[in-house]
């Protein structure tokens, strides 16, 4: 519709308005690479961004699953060491020469004691090993939210790069509108 009606503009703004067109073009195209361009970089820094994420997250697990073994490490000591303590503390009993109710209560109150004090050990191992999955999960939590920013950038960077239907449309919109423009009246 514009081609054939170039004539009409006359000899001079004729080739003006192809001009006019063919700038339209171009830019609307070089608009369309540079946003290609960034969405590009965009995806590139989040692959790198996500490889740090990945090899943070493996670094605080790994930290926390050292500080577990650890604890862990430690409370068998300490269980050993109540073993160790009750049957010294028993043999002491036993060594006294006693007989009768009064040292079989010694003897059960010591048993009792060291049994008391391993399970309040276990206890906190398994509140160390709970602990532990909690951290882990929001460790997890946090990867997975940086995951999902990076994702929701590089979509968004996609998003901003007009369709090339869309920048023909633009060029055939500003070139309807200039031709209108320079026709005259």
């Amino acid at each position: 519709m514009c081609i054939a009606a170039l004539p009409a503009l006359g000899a001079g703004v004729g080739p003006l308005f192809a001009a006019s067109l063919g700038l339209n073009l171009v830019s609307g195209l070089a608009q369309r690479s540079a946003a290609q361009a960034a969405a590009e970089q965009q995806y590139q820094s989040a692959e790198i961004a996500n490889r740090s994420a990945e090899q943070a997250f493996a670094a605080q697990q790994e930290g926390l699953a050292a500080q577990l073994k650890e604890s862990r490490a430690s409370q068998a000591q300490e269980k050993q060491a109540a073993t160790i303590r009750g049957l010294q503390a028993r043999g002491a009993i036993k060594a006294s020469g006693r007989t009768g109710l009064t040292v079989d209560l010694l003897l059960a109150d010591q048993e009792r004691q060291t049994a008391n004090f391993r399970e309040s050990i276990n206890q906190a191992l398994e509140s160390a090993s709970r602990q532990y999955g909690r951290n882990v999960d929001g460790l997890t939590a946090q990867r997975d939210d940086r995951r999902n920013q990076l994702t929701s950038n590089i979509n968004q960077a996609y998003n901003q790069i007009p369709s090339l239907g869309s920048v023909l449309l633009n060029v055939a919109s500003q070139g309807i509108s200039t031709y209108g423009q320079l026709l005259p009246s």
